[in-house]
């Protein structure tokens, strides 16, 4: 047998095949980021690689619904700690398979993501130099000084493009099973384009949230029900925004924070008329599954984290050359608004919000 270029296989019999690379994908822990990485699945099946993701539990169904994802594998791992046994039995798994791993691609920085790959013999390891990882990764690219889109960031992984410069123009695409879409708005008892979704959390921290008051002045615009969709850690602040709204016009907001997963997330998401929320990872969500929406931006960058979709419009006050006083302080990128006043999200009222939505509209 001999190999030919481009992974042709010569064999007896005059038989010709192409050999799949096995890659392992570690994927980062936040959704948004999650979905900022199909443009680079989808490069690397293109190119023939066959992509198994190991993905924590909440992170795990972005991938799912990625078309160019071949498997998903979830990661028992919980915050903090090297977990170095846990690792060290899935890494013996992984050496038993049939197919073994050919390339591994880690996504995030930190060290202990690198460990699986190493533990596991995978021959080629890729990832950002990150948290002292000399010896980790056989290659490395260097962090870039400056903020990148994510999109790019994730992209030059491929080795195709240097992050600054390449793939400005991918957009992140997810796909969902249809009859699990129709199932879920079943059960909530939902019509597609007949409601609007908040999700107004943002796990970061309060600079990213726009406040409870405002979300509540836009329900009480709005013609349409309003589903508020969001974590179980978010369930109390939607349930500010759904008893404000109730009180005053009665069943107007179903509070599904917390009760639906994050695949009916998806699935709800994709229906609606029209999503507002914080920059946070449905956000991410929405823009790759095409549905109008309007992103409110605050302590964050629109520039690095972008909803990537011709449906989805920006509200930043930054941007803003009539706003006085100018922010100077934006974006900062903090949990928490070091000046106390948060006006990049104060300053930005529900009649801004519902003059995007009036004007686009389908």
């Amino acid at each position: 047998m001999r190999v030919l270029r481009h992974g042709l296989r010569f064999e007896s019999g005059r038989t010709l095949r192409r050999t799949l690379t096995n890659s392992l994908v570690i994927a980062p822990q936040w959704i948004g980021d999650a979905v900022m990485t199909e443009p680079l699945m989808r490069r690397l099946h293109a190119r023939g690689e066959r992509i198994t993701v190991g993905a924590l539990p909440w992170v795990a169904p972005v991938y799912r619904a990625m078309s160019s994802v071949a498997e998903v594998i979830e990661f028992p791992f919980a915050h903090g700690g090297l977990q170095f046994a846990a690792r060290r039995k899935i890494a013996a798994n992984f050496s038993k398979r049939a197919q073994p791993f050919d390339t591994a691609y880690v996504l995030p920085n930190s060290l202990k993501s690198a460990l699986l790959p190493l533990f596991a013999g995978i021959p080629k390891r890729i990832g950002y130099m990150g948290e002292a990882r000399v010896g980790f990764l056989t290659h490395r690219l260097k962090n870039p000084t400056n903020k990148p889109p994510m999109v790019a960031f994730y992209s030059a992984l491929s080795g195709e493009e240097h992050p600054k410069t390449g793939y400005v123009n991918d957009i992140p695409k997810l796909v969902l099973n249809e009859f699990e879409v129709h199932t879920t708005l079943a059960d909530l008892e939902l019509q597609r384009g007949k409601y609007v979704v908040f999700s107004p959390g943002a796990e970061f921290g309060s600079a990213k949230r726009w406040p409870v008051s405002h979300f509540v002045d836009l329900a009480l615009k709005l013609d349409v029900q309003v589903v508020l969709l969001g974590s179980g850690k978010e369930f109390d602040l939607c349930e500010a925004i759904s008893h404000s709204v109730n009180e005053q016009q009665f069943e107007k907001c179903i509070n599904s924070a917390g009760k639906t997963s994050l695949t009916g997330a998806f699935s709800v998401i994709s229906a609606a008329k029209y999503v507002v929320s914080n920059d946070s990872g449905l956000m991410h969500v929405a823009a790759a599954l095409g549905v109008s929406q309007v992103a409110v931006f605050g302590s964050s960058s629109p520039l690095h984290t972008p909803p990537l979709s011709t449906a989805a419009k920006v509200l930043w006050l930054k941007n803003d050359t009539n706003y006085l006083p100018a922010l100077d302080c934006s974006p900062c990128f903090a949990r928490e608004c070091q000046f106390g006043h948060t006006r990049c999200l104060q300053d930005i009222h529900a009649n801004h919000v519902l003059k995007i939505m009036e004007t686009t509209a389908a």
